[in-house]
């Protein structure tokens, strides 16, 4: 088995989750939790489909029948024709033998396109509600599964139960329908060969069973297995100049190269043993022919077997041979199907695992925040990301309507947990957080965070035109408020030298224009929202001083009128703030005007003179 080679510590999301590292999970020992649950749940997505799918059910049907009948006009042909010498017959048996192998052919087409069309408005149902599910998940959720492992739910495990019910589903009812009609079939041309031939079945069953079930752990694992590939892969690309610049493109091989073999291994384990499912089977049945072909010529020779007398024909024997064969082909394909049902249940269970979980709900009381006048309190607030691990401890502060709130306070003090409570990622444990002396709670989630714009210090953009991008929260904006967002931005100049100006596409997270033109974009989509209240966390934390001086000047036009709170490790960027809180290990220390905490000489104070002498707060 692969050794796993060392690993560095993954980056621990706020929820304690390790991000994006999918190395982190551990080997367990998993089996499908409720497979008869899954399916029942999986067949309520036929609903408004009934018509169609007993259309596939029947057509189905019809080529089992089919299937049964043409196996027993080769043996007509045998007895009514060759042996009789009957040219006549022999041309006509064979004429209406192959109008209905036409027959069955289009019938099997048609049988194939309806479901198909069925499987696939399923999966894009199915892909519809997963995605509408992440949606409405919590960040917490997000801290603790890997973004790799979410995209392997909504597209390879989604994508295996399409193909399941495209291609097996119909097929098992099929298999179905010719195992009960051959064994009627095989009664009536023999029941001495037939009692013969059905004493192999309980023997291939078992062997299905037993494959089966084991098999079922496999392709669980595989499943899994391949959603931390995936969540590997995806980290790595995205952090790929981290990688290069640490040297780390050894150990990052080293790394794939393990989750790599070992998703081949289960791979080739699951197939393997799916494989020999063909051989085992194929063995039972070349003994099944070999005892009935021995018994049949007993039969046409002697007309007894075991003291039982029964006359039969060639034409009999070349039938029951046959329908041994075709008895045995649904039995092998039962077994496959089940296999493939295995690994779409296994996806399945995956898919709703996501659906299932927790989402973030508003009260049923809760109203429409429709204006506000940026009034925000926090009375007591409590919270922690692991239980037991207290973040942010008793933290109260009042911020009026128009005031700027400068947060500061060394790394992990708990300054954006501020910023997340406010804007509801995540629910606080005690107290209460006010917006116009009313708790958040009272509001909708939605409304409450159309009152709030955010400028992260990481600027995300979309990949679409710039124009679309600065009106992404607001897709109903004009031309003119768009312009103008942008010109507040101190952005439209720059816009207007791009290829094509506002309708330049930005591709691969905009890695066509610098931090400071990103930054501004994202500034300028706020600045289109008109929020009440604002936050800046770390805005301008990661560009150039001349860049910055633009990105400030693009924020006071932001914060015009606006309730701000200000994330700054710059701490001369906030010195015009109306209060700065400052925070260390989860409470608020000291509070005041930069003059006020200068002249008590306290945390901030050093703080402060730390980054004047260092140049950092110049």
């Amino acid at each position: 088995m692969a050794k796993e080679p060392m690993q560095r510590p993954m980056p621990m999301g706020p929820g304690g989750g390790r991000r994006g590292g999918p190395g982190g999970m551990m080997h367990e020992k998993v089996k499908l939790k409720s497979p008869k649950k899954t399916i029942r749940r999986l067949l309520s997505y036929f609903k408004g489909k009934l018509g169609i799918l007993a259309l596939a059910v029947l057509l189905s049907g019809v080529t089992a029948v089919l299937g049964i009948i043409t196996t027993r006009f080769n043996g007509l042909i045998i007895d009514e024709a060759i042996d009789k010498q009957d040219l006549t017959k022999l041309v006509y048996l064979c004429l209406t033998l192959l109008g209905l192998y036409i027959f069955n052919i289009g019938a099997t087409y048609l049988q194939n396109r309806v479901m198909v069309n069925v499987s696939h408005e399923t999966a894009a149902k199915l892909r519809a509600n997963l995605f509408r599910s992440m949606q409405g998940l919590s960040l917490s959720y997000f801290d603790q599964h890997s973004s790799g492992d979410l995209m392997s739910r909504l597209t390879n495990d989604v994508d295996n139960i399409s193909m399941t019910l495209s291609q097996n589903l119909v097929h098992l009812f099929s298999g179905i329908v010719n195992l009960l009609g051959i064994l009627i079939a095989m009664l009536i041309l023999s029941p001495p060969l037939t009692l013969i031939s059905l004493l192999i079945v309980p023997v291939m069953i078992l062997s299905s069973r037993l494959l089966i079930k084991f098999n079922g752990k496999l392709f669980k694992r595989q499943q899994r297995e391949l959603g931390e590939l995936n969540g590997y892969v995806e980290e790595m690309i995205s952090g790929q100049k981290v990688v290069l610049l640490f040297g780390q493109e050894e150990e990052t091989r080293k790394r794939f190269s393990f989750l790599n073999r070992r998703l081949k291994n289960t791979l080739i384990s699951a197939q393997g043993i799916g494989g020999i499912f063909g051989p085992v089977m194929n063995t039972l049945n070349n003994i099944s022919f070999l005892i009935v072909a021995v018994a049949g010529a007993t039969l046409v020779a002697d007309g007894t077997l075991f003291g039982l007398k029964s006359t039969i024909s060639v034409g009999v024997v070349f039938s029951f041979v046959m329908y041994m064969r075709n008895f045995s082909r649904p039995i092998n394909e039962i077994a496959n199907l089940l296999n493939s049902l295995q690994l779409a249940l296994a996806g399945a269970e995956r898919v709703f695992e996501v659906m299932d979980a927790p989402k973030e709900t508003d009260a049923p009381s809760a109203l429409t925040l429709e204006s506000t006048n940026g009034n925000v309190g926090f009375e007591d607030i409590s919270f922690s990301y692991i239980p037991g691990t207290p973040v942010l401890k008793s933290a109260s502060f009042e911020a009026k309507s128009g005031q700027t709130i400068a947060i500061v306070g060394p790394t992990g003090a708990g300054k954006t947990t501020i910023i997340s409570l406010l804007t509801r990622f995540y629910d606080y444990e005690k107290g209460q957080i006010l917006i116009d002396g009313a708790p958040i709670t009272d509001y909708t989630r939605d409304s409450m965070i159309r009152q709030i714009g955010l400028v992260l210090q990481d600027a995300f953009l979309f990949s679409d035109t710039v124009r679309n991008n600065i009106a992404y929260g607001r897709p109903d904006a004009t031309e003119e408020e768009i312009i103008r967002a942008a010109k507040l931005a101190n952005a439209h100049h720059f816009i207007t030298q791009l290829p094509k100006g506002y309708d330049t596409i930005l591709s691969d997270g905009a890695s066509n224009l610098s931090k400071g033109q990103r930054q501004l974009l994202t500034i300028a989509r706020t600045i289109l929202m008109e929020p009440a209240i604002l936050i800046l966390d770390e805005a301008t934390s990661s560009v150039d001083t001349r860049t910055e001086l633009k990105i400030q000047e693009a924020l006071l036009n932001l914060m015009e009128g606006r309730t701000s709170f200000v994330i700054a490790h710059r701490l001369s960027t906030i010195r015009s703030a109306d209060e700065i809180l400052v925070i260390d290990h989860g409470e608020l220390i000291e509070r005041g005007t930069h003059d006020q905490l200068l002249k008590k000489d306290g945390f901030y104070a050093t703080l402060y003179q730390s980054q004047f002498k260092s140049g950092l707060g110049l």
